[in-house]
């Protein structure tokens, strides 16, 4: 049976969750996971190493005494792990060279860019619950969030969020070959906003779905678009319903494409202004 839905068989289905910003509005975002946020916490880590062991260095050349080497000391600890993921979360909006790498942001829980505020608690709490503790009570407090979010993002208001989503592959086939003689003639009427919804669900996930589980939610779909098809063909389910959505879709875009014309000839009246009306 031919497979209309064969050029998405490499689309990637992602369930993501909904973050509700200040005005009430849902966004379609994906928060990292724990094990995300982790690897990208450690490579932060590599990195701060790195450049304690080059302070470090630098100090032990300088040739200071034992109080001047101590008060230098606290200071390149206070700036690599206070100041340092402050001002790059700050000026960054919240990515770090660990989360660039992994494709993370921190965001605020509405889904806004963080500020000062929030980066500066983040870093704050992050001495404890990462340095202090190894990472002990980040990864604890992480694993048992169900947002994933580590202490200082609880005390933050803040989370971290997926940016490298899988690119959109639009879905889209002509009427099947054994059902092209039908289609020239056949009148299909405007589906329902809710059924015309789960059509078009249908052929997102039908590489996903059992055999079994696929034949019978085509035939509960094609029952329901029955009745706005005239007349209604002797054809496998799955067909039957490619060949409607690609006869909708093309007649769809033809009224838009008239609509479009009729709308570009009456612009010159639209815009002209009544005969003898003053310019102002």
């Amino acid at each position: 049976m031919p497979d209309p839905t064969a050029p998405a068989r490499s689309a990637v289905r992602v369930d993501d969750e909904a973050v509700l910003t200040g005005e009430a509005v849902a966004l379609d975002v994906r928060p990292a996971s724990a094990v995300m946020r982790a690897g990208g916490a450690l490579i932060d880590v590599v990195v701060t190493v790195v450049l304690g062991l080059a302070a470090l260095l630098a100090i032990v050349n300088l040739d200071l005494d034992e109080a001047a080497a101590r008060a230098v000391g606290v200071a390149v600890i206070v700036t690599l792990l206070v100041v340092l993921p402050t001002a790059v979360e700050t000026a960054s909006r919240g990515r770090s060279l660990g989360k660039l790498a992994l494709g993370i942001r921190v965001v605020r829980d509405d889904g806004g860019a963080i500020g000062f505020r929030h980066a500066l608690i983040r870093a704050l709490v992050g001495v404890l619950e990462i340095w202090l503790t190894f990472g002990g009570l980040a990864v604890l407090v992480g694993f048992l969030n169900p947002d994933s979010k580590r202490l200082g993002d609880i005390l933050a208001g803040t989370h971290g969020q997926v940016e490298r989503v899988p690119r959109y592959e639009p879905l889209a086939f002509g009427v099947p070959a054994p059902l092209a003689r039908w289609a020239a003639t056949a009148d299909v009427g405007r589906l329902p906003d809710p059924v015309a919804r789960r059509v078009a669900a249908f052929f997102r996930n039908a590489v996903h779905l059992a055999p079994g589980s696929r034949q019978r939610l085509a035939q509960s779909l094609a029952a329901e678009v029955a009745p706005y098809v005239s007349p209604v063909p002797a054809a496998d389910p799955e067909l039957f319903l490619a060949a409607v959505a690609a006869l909708r879709r093309e007649r769809d875009l033809t009224a838009l494409a008239l609509e479009r014309r009729r709308l570009d000839a009456l612009e010159p009246v639209l815009e002209s202004r009544p005969v003898g009306f003053p310019e102002r």
